[in-house]
């Protein structure tokens, strides 16, 4: 495996999965003189998958309607 011109690599799907780091997960480097180690980073509780997920979409809606009015239509039979 390569590093690019960016100092990127990419870490083997396999590893991934079973090191448990999905997409958007932090992660920390350490080097102990001889070795460089990659680890998930001991941070606060961050956002969740789900909240991201909202995140994201929050104001993209393009139908103006309003809270009753969606009601209104996910209770109609």
């Amino acid at each position: 495996m390569r590093i690019t011109s960016k100092g990127q690599v990419t870490i083997p799907a396999e590893i991934r999965e079973r090191a448990g780091l999905l997409p958007h997960t932090e992660v920390e480097f350490a080097y102990d003189g001889k070795t460089v180690r990659i680890r998930r980073a001991k941070t606060g509780r961050k956002a969740g998958r789900g909240a991201r997920i909202v995140a994201r979409l929050r104001g993209r809606g393009d139908v103006a309607l309003s809270t009753d009015a969606i009601m209104a239509l996910t209770r109609e039979p």
